[in-house]
């Protein structure tokens, strides 16, 4: 393999982890988007259980960010 060869492989590499990050990070977007999407149509319909909706929003929007946060952390894990 030549030096040139050699260079592209590696910042190939990490311009590929920057993807795959970006990737990742769709699924807790996504997410968010559904968990705040349905409380707010929830909180329309019933106004008096507000109170439990915003917990579980909150909730369900923690797990949904700590899903980005191991996407984050598992690129520095798996470093080749």
């Amino acid at each position: 393999m030549s030096v040139a060869q050699t260079f592209l492989a590696e910042g190939v590499t990490g311009n590929l982890g920057s993807i795959g990050y970006g990737l990742a990070a769709i699924g807790p977007g996504i997410g968010v988007g559904i968990v705040f999407g349905n409380g707010t149509q929830a909180l329309a319909r019933q106004p008096e259980a507000a109170g439990l909706i915003r917990a579980n929003q909150i909730l369900g929007f923690a797990f949904c960010e700590a899903l980005a946060l191991i996407g984050i952390v598992m690129g520095f894990v798996f470093r080749a």
